[in-house]
């Protein structure tokens, strides 16, 4: 990937060192750029965006004395990205949870969701760490109760961070132990749940109706997609599917 676009970025800036950037040179450079990153898995959408801001920043452009074309390609593109990812907005974690605490409003619920070996547990005791460091009391469910293996690995973070974890055996309707783990944390006057699920295919329909049964049992203030930062087009679709049966709030990259 990165090579191809190294090389889309030399062709580009050896145009602009040259002259003043007509529309024609955009739109030549631009397509090398948009191979590149299609034959990378980048979506469609995307590359469309993105080409529309750098033609946006670069149509006219002309060096001045001393500026080197590809740092200056780098950086409207550093740019473009940005402003693509500043438009989806962001989630203020801690003051979601510190706000609800204010009001006495019970405990802040987090349903974690996504496929197989996107790092969802991880990602909880990550986030358990951030909560427990800024004053908000944790509890943690387990509510992977397929993968094996997978209530001991989030046992070993809750010990590790000192959390309380509610949990049951193997099997178990992961509803329960999310219901469960929401009661207990309302009865003991807890800030945060963090429900962590079973990693499931988009495609897998009874699995994909199961998330949406924990997510409808424990009525949570947020629901967090946690994907692949790698995988392209299939993050994506991943994402498309898990939204249309959870309406989650927000993702996570990994």
């Amino acid at each position: 990937m990165f090579d191809k676009l190294r090389k889309a970025f030399s062709s580009a800036a050896k145009t602009i060192g040259q002259k003043e950037l007509s529309e024609k040179d955009l739109d030549d450079n631009l397509f090398d750029l948009q191979l590149a990153l299609l034959e990378s898995d980048v979506a469609q959408e995307v590359i469309d965006d993105l080409s529309a801001r750098l033609k946006k920043e670069l149509l006219g452009l002309k060096l001045e004395r001393g500026q080197v074309a590809e740092d200056i390609i780098r950086s409207k593109l550093h740019n473009a990205i940005g402003e693509m990812l500043a438009r989806c907005g962001k989630i203020d974690l801690i003051e979601k949870i510190k706000a609800k605490r204010e009001i006495k409003g019970g405990p802040f619920v987090i349903v974690f969701l996504g496929i197989n070996g996107t790092g969802k547990t991880t990602t909880v005791a990550k986030i358990s760490d951030l909560l427990r460091k800024n004053g908000i009391s944790v509890v943690l469910a387990a509510a992977d109760t397929h993968r094996a293996g997978a209530i001991e690995q989030l046992s070993q973070h809750a010990k590790k961070l000192s959390l309380k974890i509610i949990m049951q055996r193997y099997g178990s309707d992961p509803s329960a132990v999310a219901r469960d783990a929401v009661d207990y944390s309302g009865k003991h006057h807890v800030d945060a749940v963090l429900i962590d699920t079973a990693g499931r295919m988009q495609t897998a329909k009874n699995l994909m109706d199961e998330i949406s049964k924990i997510v409808r049992v424990s009525k949570p203030d947020l629901k967090l997609f946690i994907g692949d930062s790698l995988a392209g087009n299939d993050t994506i679709n991943q994402a498309r599917e898990f939204f249309h049966y959870t309406n989650f709030d927000g993702a996570i990259l990994t």
